[in-house]
C-alpha cells in the first residue's frame, strides 16, 4: 500500500475541486466559444446548465452507491467518466455535441463533489465537522481564483479546446490521489445494511425532514446566486465593461477570496453561538447586501467598482452560510450520510440550474439583470432561513454514528 503523505482534507479538497474547475476554467472563453461554434450566448449557457443538471441529478446515484460499496470506488468511476467527457468536449464539432459531453462530464464530476462531504461526516460531527468543511471550502475556493486565470492563459496560448485536455489530466490526478492517499471511511461492517432499497427509504426519510429540506434550500439559493454570476459574469465584464479575459479572471477571483476568507470563521462562530443562529445572521447579511446593490444599480448606478465591492461583502457572508448549512443538514443523518449528501447536493444544483435557465431568458449582457437575479436568490435564502429554522435547535455532536 502506498504511503499516505497528504492530509485527508487536502486530498478531499483536490478531488472535489476537479468538478468546479470544469466550470470556472472555461468561463473566460464563453464569448469566443460562441463565435467559434456559431452559437448564441443562450446556447453557450446551455453547456453550463447541462453540466449543472447532470451533477445535480446524478448525485442521487453516487450517494447511495457510496453507502453500499464504500467511498473510494465510486470516486474512481466518476473521475474516469469525467475524463471521457472532457475528451469529448475537446473534440466537439458543434455546440450540441459539446452540450452532450458536458452532461457526461457532469455525471462523472458529481462523484468527487458529493462523496467528500460524506467522508467528512464519517470522520467528524458538530463544530469540528464545520472546521473540516470550512477547510474543504478553502481548498475548493482555489477554483474560482486560479481556474479562470489558468483558463485565460491556456485559451490565449492554445485555444479553448485545450482547457478540456487539462481537465482530463486533472481527473487522472484525482484517481491517483484517491487510490494512494485516502483510506476507506465506510468499511464493510458499516455497509452491511445499505442497499438500494434502503437508499430510497433514506430519501423518503430525508424528504419529510423539514430541517434537512430547509437547510438544503438555503444552500440551494446561495449556490443559485453563484450560478447566475457564473453564467453572466464573463459577458458583463468582457462585453459590457470591456475588460480583457485576464482582468475578468482577476475580478472574478475577488469573490472567491471573500468567500473562503469568511468561511474560515465558521468553526469559531458556530462553537460560540451555535450552527442555526450563525446561519440566520449570515444569510441576512447576504440578502441585505445584494438587495441594496440591486436597488442601486436599478436606479442607474452602473459602476463596476460598486458592483465588485458589494458582491465581495455579500459572497463573504455566503461563505459562512454554505459550509454551516451543510454540516447542520447532515448532523442527524450519519448512518445515511452518503444519501443525505447526495440529496442535498441534488436539490442545490438542480435548483441552481433551473434558476440559471430562468435568469438566462432575461440576460442581456448588462449588469442589472445579473445583480437582480443574485439579490432574488439572497432574499429567497433569507426567507427560508427565517421560517424554516425558526424552531430549530442545534443537534449535539453525536460522535461517529
Amino acid at each position: 500500500m502506498a504511503q499516505r503523505i497528504l492530509p485527508p482534507v487536502l486530498v478531499l479538497g483536490l478531488i472535489t475541486v476537479v468538478g468546479p474547475f470544469a466550470i470556472d476554467m472555461y468561463l473566460p472563453a464563453l464569448p469566443s466559444m460562441g463565435k467559434s461554434l456559431n452559437a448564441s450566448p443562450l446556447a453557450v449557457q446551455m453547456s453550463l446548465m447541462a453540466y449543472f443538471i447532470a451533477v445535480g441529478l446524478c448525485q442521487l446515484f453516487y450517494g447511495p452507491l457510496s453507502d453500499i460499496v464504500g467511498r473510494k470506488r465510486p470516486i474512481y468511476a466518476g473521475m474516469t467518466i469525467f475524463a471521457l467527457g472532457s475528451i469529448g468536449c475537446a473534440l466537439a464539432p458543434n455546440i450540441y455535441v459539446l452540450i452532450g459531453f458536458r452532461g457526461l462530464q457532469g455525471f462523472g464530476a458529481c462523484a468527487g463533489m458529493t462523496i467528500p462531504r460524506a467522508i467528512v461526516r464519517d470522520m467528524r460531527t458538530g463544530h469540528e465537522a464545520t472546521r473540516i468543511m470550512s477547510l474543504l471550502m478553502l481548498i475548493v475556493s482555489i477554483s474560482p481564483i486560479l481556474a479562470p486565470l489558468t483558463g485565460s492563459f491556456i485559451i490565449g496560448a492554445f485555444g479553448w479546446r485545450a482547457v478540456f485536455g487539462v481537465l482530463t489530466g486533472a481527473a487522472i490526478v484525482g484517481v491517483l490521489l484517491a487510490a494512494t492517499q485516502l483510506t476507506e471511511t465506510r468499511p464493510a461492517r458499516h455497509r452491511s445494511d445499505s442497499t438500494w432499497r434502503s437508499a430510497f427509504g433514506a430519501y423518503r426519510l430525508l424528504l419529510v425532514d423539514p430541517m434537512f429540506i430547509g437547510l438544503s434550500f438555503i444552500g440551494a439559493f446561495g449556490i443559485s446566486s453563484f450560478f447566475i454570476y457564473i453564467g453572466s459574469a464573463s459577458f458583463v465584464f468582457i462585453n459590457h465593461y470591456a475588460l480583457s479575459p485576464t482582468l475578468f479572471s482577476l475580478c472574478f477571483a475577488l469573490n472567491a477570496v471573500s468567500f473562503f476568507a469568511f468561511s474560515q470563521m465558521t468553526a469559531r462562530l458556530t462553537a460560540r453561538f451555535g450552527l442555526a443562529p450563525v446561519i440566520r445572521v449570515a444569510v441576512s447579511g447576504f440578502a441585505g447586501v445584494t438587495a441594496i446593490l440591486a436597488v442601486l444599480m436599478s436606479l442607474g448606478a452602473d459602476s463596476l467598482p460598486l458592483m465588485i465591492g458589494f458582491l465581495f461583502v455579500g459572497y463573504g457572508c455566503l461563505g459562512v452560510v454554505i459550509p454551516t448549512a451543510s454540516v447542520l443538514a447532515l448532523e442527524r443523518h450519519g448512518a445515511i450520510a452518503g444519501a443525505a449528501s447526495a440529496l442535498m447536493g441534488s436539490i442545490q444544483l438542480v435548483t441552481g440550474a433551473a434558476v440559471l435557465a430562468v435568469a438566462g431568458v432575461f440576460a442581456e449582457g448588462a449588469p442589472q439583470p445579473m445583480v437582480i437575479g443574485i439579490a432574488a436568490c439572497g432574499v429567497a435564502a433569507f426567507l427560508v432561513a427565517q421560517f424554516g429554522l425558526r424552531r430549530s435547535v442545534d443537534v449535539p455532536a453525536a460522535g461517529y454514528s
